[in-house]
């Protein structure tokens, strides 16, 4: 099966994803699939290809046709002849590419009178003809957002796309629509459709070429990390990019420490660093150090400095720096080779003369590209090296040591982010000088989120300030932290392929990556139970037919998950006396039908209230499994003991965790400091008790609190200490409501006394009001770090300072009068007579 890479059309054929499920749900290798990077000339724009019998047909309708037919001994067609026709008729149904709204809201219509009674479009299990549709729903814009509004086939949609072949796909043919391979040989089945391309700036991007020079089983890439920190996410765009291009070309990936800064490096990185690899499901062919080429490289700067290509300099840094600016060259830029080889001798011994020198290299003094403008080369310190130790005392810049060791270790593609694109020249001049084969770069957009900071230096000021638990905290951007909070590594694998070559930098949002992670977990992770322990509300059961018997608890074995068998099951515990959380509990009325879920409908036949506070006490229900479920609106969670008698005391006590962004601004500036945007509270633990099943749930198990959300289990049960809690952490879903900033500054978290309420305002309201504008008029300063994220109420008056009220909701700044006073009265040049108003 195969994306393949056309020139972008406004005119595009849709993903074969009805194809592509097909084939997965055949048994394997009944299909030869591939996916290629180009079709025929006479496929003429379609999007898939099968080669059968030695005839090619082209795009997806005479491809399921060809299936259907070739596969209609395996059930393709139905379980008869009748099924077979109603099948063949389906096909046939989608209305053409590209959509639009008569043929969409039509097919619509037809899919949803056709799905009223049946699981299946037209046999008791799914048949060619699910996939058919399925696939057109799924790619016609238009029709999908209406599904909504048909109940049956939405019911039906989200059923198959259930089924294993259909989640494979829906995975698999976005990610080789974005990820295009080499050109590959001639399909023997079916191959995909155009890749698309969403507008720059957005989540997703192509792969449009894949690797220049590329030439399969010599592609050898590689991924230098300096040890001084932990990997974080931006990183692990590098590592993910890396490793799919050395394995889509069956060629090697190196990881090489970049281990040339001893004032910064520590061994303890380097592991840690091995360590964030593994989380991300990365495994190097082979690792080394730079500083296994010291050597090497300084030979390297000897052989330049000989061949007048390299000079030492003992120009101040800031004179240096300056001068690189203004394109002039440096005194000592015609120094003699002797006398550099004699200065470089003095910095290897880090003599007090030597400190005082450095190796440039003698590329160009005043070239457009600051980049080329004679930049460092070697420089002392004279700090142990955690590997060399004291051995030496000068080390090559990145600038120098990075294209010669790439070329040493035969690395073909160095892959690094666009802010190096003025380097690039730089990085082949150094080849050119040595006489040292070059090296293809290939450079993609560097990748950052909003709330984030990625800066290492700035990530270890909250650990020293004890902003955060570590460098692994769930609130950290890192490997660790994000791996922790329950990103999975096929959602950053398949989020990382999807941003492509994008020359743009992108500061996403981070709704695209979470949404991404709940469309790999959610078919997968079991579902538990969890009730807020505060204000936990008993429930007796006093009558009802299915009554558990009174001081008993009855068990049962349910599914972890209802879609997905595999999952297996869990035990279910029922009694006559349950529990529900408080909020649930305070909106039932009385004799009100609620279902408590995985259970039946139950009546409230009484609620018990606390005097003072009005919070509900206890509950008394009778059962009524054999109520409508569809027709209540409530829908409740809740447990009961797992010991005759049920007692919540049995439960398991759980501390369910949440957090906020670390800084309360989108993006950081240069010159904004970070203490002064620190978020103030970023945790939030709320006590909970838990199903009897959550006992065993390992740490790092990822689950789904019915009702709640995804969790990850960070402490697990522990018998030794069965009072400590176990902790599990929220899971973002890509929702806005679990991504956006909770905090909110203290203007914009206050709300007006009574909302919605209209009227005259008691004229002493009416002048604290006017005094309260007055006096914000009359403020001066800078305007606040965070806009206001709710409607903030003013209460203006018709006259100015008199007159009725006008209530002014809005969430806009208020601006101060530039000149620095009210304006005047604006005369507007009229033939008509000024007249007195007749109030005066």
């Amino acid at each position: 099966m195969s994306q393949h890479a056309g020139p972008r059309r406004r005119r595009r054929s849709p993903q074969p994803i009805a194809v592509v499920a097909f084939a997965y749900s055949l048994p394997p290798s009944t299909l030869d699939l591939e996916w290629v990077h180009s079709l025929p000339a006479e496929a003429k724009g379609a999007n898939c290809q099968l080669d059968i019998n030695g005839t090619s047909l082209y795009g997806t309708h005479d491809v399921l046709n060809a299936l259907g037919d070739a596969f209609a001994g395996d059930g393709a067609l139905g379980n008869d002849s009748n099924e077979s026709a109603q099948v063949h008729s389906l096909l046939s149904l989608p209305p053409p590419f590209p959509p639009a709204f008569p043929t969409a809201t039509a097919f619509l219509a037809s899919l949803e009178q056709r799905l009223t009674l049946r699981t299946y479009a037209a046999s008791n299990r799914p048949t060619l003809a699910d996939y058919a549709l399925f696939g057109a729903l799924k790619t016609n814009v238009i029709a999908l957002s209406l599904v909504p509004k048909a109940p049956h086939t939405q019911r039906w949609f989200n059923h198959v796309a259930q089924l294993p072949a259909v989640a494979k796909a829906l995975v698999d043919v976005p990610a080789q629509a974005k990820v295009k391979p080499a050109p590959a040989s001639k399909s023997k089945a079916a191959k995909g459709d155009d890749a698309t391309r969403d507008d720059a700036g957005k989540a997703n991007a192509t792969f449009e070429l894949g690797l220049p020079n590329a030439i399969k089983g010599q592609v050898v890439t590689r991924l230098p990390p300096e040890p001084s920190g932990y990997l974080h996410i931006g990183h692990a765009k590098a590592a993910v990019l890396n490793q799919y291009f050395a394995r889509m070309y069956e060629g090697k990936f190196l990881v090489r420490f970049d281990d040339t800064n001893p004032s910064k490096e520590k061994a303890e990185f380097e592991q840690s660093i091995i360590e964030d690899l593994a989380l991300l499901g990365i495994k190097a062919d082979a690792t080394s150090y730079t500083s296994d080429y010291f050597d090497q490289l300084q030979q390297y700067c000897v052989q330049m400095i000989k061949l007048g290509k390299a000079y030492a300099d003992d120009t101040e840094q800031e004179v240096m720096r300056q001068q690189r600016m203004d394109g002039i060259a440096s005194a000592r830029r015609d120094l003699p080779v002797d006398e550099s080889l004699a200065r470089f001798a003095d910095m290897a011994t880090a003599s007090p003369e030597g400190k005082r020198w450095c190796i440039r290299a003698k590329m160009s003094v005043d070239d457009p590209n600051k980049a080329l403008r004679d930049p460092v080369i070697y420089r002392v310190n004279d700090l142990a090296h955690h590997r060399t130790g004291t051995r030496w005392k000068v080390y090559p810049t990145y600038d120098f040591a990075c294209p010669v060791v790439d070329s040493l270790e035969g690395v073909t593609h160095a892959l690094r982010t666009n802010e190096y694109r003025d380097r690039n020249p730089q990085y082949q001049w150094m080849l050119d000088a040595l006489g040292l084969r070059r090296v293809d770069v290939w450079d993609f957009g560097r990748l950052a989120f909003v709330y984030t900071l990625l800066s290492k230096r700035k990530l270890k000021w909250f650990v020293e300030e004890g902003h955060v638990s570590g460098w692994d905290d769930p609130r950290f951007p890192t490997v660790r932290g994000i791996r922790r909070r329950g990103m999975t590594v096929e959602a950053i694998t398949q989020f990382m392929l999807q941003q492509g070559p994008s020359q743009a930098f992108l500061n996403l949002e981070w709704d695209s990556i979470w949404n991404t992670n709940k469309r790999v977990i959610d078919p997968v992770a079991p579902r538990h139970v969890a009730l807020e322990q505060e204000g936990l509300v008993p429930v007796t059961i006093r009558g009802g037919e299915g009554k558990p018997a009174p001081g008993t608890v009855e068990t049962r074995e349910v599914p972890r998950h209802k879609k997905n068998p595999a999952v297996g099951t869990k035990t279910t515990f029922y009694a006559d006396r349950v529990f529900v959380e408080q909020a649930d509990a305070a909106s039932f009325a009385q004799d009100e039908e609620v279902t408590l879920m995985d259970w039946g409908n139950a009546i409230i036949r009484s609620i018990s209230r606390d005097a003072s506070s009005n919070a509900v006490t206890a509950l008394e229900v009778d059962l009524n499994l054999a109520g409508d479920f569809k027709k209540t609106k409530k829908k409740v969670t809740w447990l009961a003991g797992p010991k005759a008698p049920s007692s919540a005391d049995d439960l398991v006590k759980c501390t369910l965790l949440d957090y906020d962004y670390l800084i309360t601004k989108k993006k950081l500036e240069e010159d904004d400091s970070v203490e002064a945007l620190l978020t103030p509270k970023t945790e939030f633990r709320t006590a909970a008790v838990a199903d009897h099943n959550v006992a065993s749930l390992a740490k790092g198990t990822i689950l789904q609190f019915e009702r709640k959300g995804f969790y990850i289990v960070d402490r697990a049960f522990d018998p030794a200490e069965p009072a400590h809690p176990v902790e599990l952490i929220l899971i973002p879903d890509g929702k806005a409501s679990s991504i956006a900033l909770k905090y909110q500054p203290p203007a914009a978290a206050a709300a007006p006394a009574d909302k919605g309420k209209k009227g005259k305002t008691p004229a002493k309201d009416k002048a604290a009001a006017v005094a309260a504008g007055q006096a914000q008029k009359a403020k001066k300063g800078a305007l606040p770090d965070v806009a206001p994220t709710e409607a903030v109420e003013t209460v203006l008056l018709s006259e100015g300072d008199k007159g009725y009220s006008i209530p002014v909701k809005t969430k806009m700044y208020k601006v101060p009068n530039p000149h620095g006073h009210e304006a005047g009265e604006v005369f507007t040049k009229t033939d008509m007579y000024k007249v007195k108003p007749v109030n005066e």
